[in-house]
């Protein structure tokens, strides 16, 4: 299992800190660093694809994916083996920040089923809400149910057979599925340049494809939905997740294209709107400034971008590229960005700014014509 976090060093000021996660007893945990106890979307096997599309032919470049090629097929058979109950294919996440999409209303149902009358109120401690506007981060409610998963994985000892048993909170994302698969066929690829055998990786894709498009596909509002194990049943709420399996490659010709008209019918509303915002416009949680429930993000973006260019939906992967561009150029490196056209250029940046992964991702998106 790869923690979504390495603390390298102590930072008084990012919470929660070692301290709260406490993997360090866990016997599972690395001895000489602390790390947070949960994971985060396998991005890994597609990065290293891509990367080999410009270094293939770099002596170095074979090394690094000799060496990480392992390590990247062992932590996607942590996922089958210990992710996956059913053995159908599909992981579930424990947390929402397992997601990437922290504060989506996806999660809000099986959030409202968690009594947290007990649960730790940590509000004084949160650091997020210092430097950014609390009106457009997750509420204070919302974040004792997430320590509340924290708290009972350390219980657990970050067992993933008594997580299981006990968390109130086990889904099945499209997003990390699509990235999980998207990530198969990096290393698919990968397997192909190095001279290793990639049986096991593309059984493991056949299996996951096949379930994403039973489980996930809803024939009637043409869009895919995560599932929410605890409920037995679908979470009916579109968001920009739900279009990811543009990137993974998994929808047949005619998915992918009724997949495109409910983006442009539900994400789009004429030319009010930049693409993509990360809840449809039509949906009642759906609101502009806040964390993951409207605006833009361009990590999303990229990932949709090269979905659509996928499928050869030209005019729209250009109007993503040009509307993530914009964004960028007018308002900064910012966290996420208000997709309201009528909003002033120069404020539609919101959360965290100089962030990382708007800059590589707005560079990888100027030279992707």
């Amino acid at each position: 299992m790869l923690p979504h976090i390495n603390f390298h060093h102590l930072d008084p000021n990012y919470f929660p800190g070692p301290d709260v996660w406490g993997t360090k007893e866990c016997k599972w945990a690395p001895k000489d660093l602390a790390t947070s106890g949960i994971t985060q979307p396998p991005v890994f096997g597609f990065i290293m694809s891509m990367m080999a599309k410009h270094l293939r032919n770099e002596g170095e470049f074979i090394e690094l994916a000799k060496e990480m090629f392992p390590k990247i097929v062992n932590f996607h058979r942590y996922l089958y083996e210990y992710r996956d109950p059913a053995k159908e294919g599909l992981v579930y996440i424990e947390h929402n920040w397992e997601s990437g999409t922290d504060n989506s209303p996806l999660w809000d149902e099986a959030f409202e089923k968690i009594d947290v009358t007990n649960a730790r109120d940590v509000s004084a401690l949160r650091r997020d809400i210092k430097a950014v506007d609390a009106s457009q981060r997750p509420t204070n409610e919302n974040y004792k149910r997430y320590i509340y998963l924290v708290d009972m994985f350390r219980e657990c000892g970050y067992d993933d057979k008594l997580i299981y048993e006990k968390c109130p909170f086990l889904i099945q994302d499209v997003l990390f599925n699509s990235m999980l698969v998207r990530s198969n066929e990096g290393l698919i690829e990968l397997a192909a340049l190095i001279g290793e055998d990639a049986q096991e990786i593309k059984a493991w894709n056949q299996k996951s494809i096949a379930s994403m498009n039973k489980k996930f596909w809803d024939e009637d509002s043409s869009f895919y939905y995560g599932f929410d194990l605890k409920a037995n049943s679908l979470i009916k709420i579109k968001a920009s997740n739900g279009l990811m399996p543009l990137f993974a490659g998994a929808c047949s010709p005619e998915q992918a294209s009724a997949l495109k008209n409910t983006l442009l019918k539900n994400f789009k509303s004429g030319n009010d709107y930049m693409l993509c915002p990360s809840t449809a416009l039509d949906e009642k949680a759906f609101n502009p400034l806040r964390y993951w429930r409207g605006p833009v993000w361009i990590n999303v973006n990229w990932m949709l971008y090269h979905g659509l260019k996928r499928y050869e939906f030209e005019e729209e992967a250009v109007q993503v590229r040009k509307d993530s561009l914009r964004l960028v150029e007018t308002a900064g490196l910012y966290e996420y960005f208000d997709p309201r056209v009528e909003t002033p250029d120069n404020q539609k940046g919101i959360g965290g700014d100089n962030f990382s992964w708007s800059a590589a991702l707005y560079l990888d998106l100027l030279y992707s014509e």
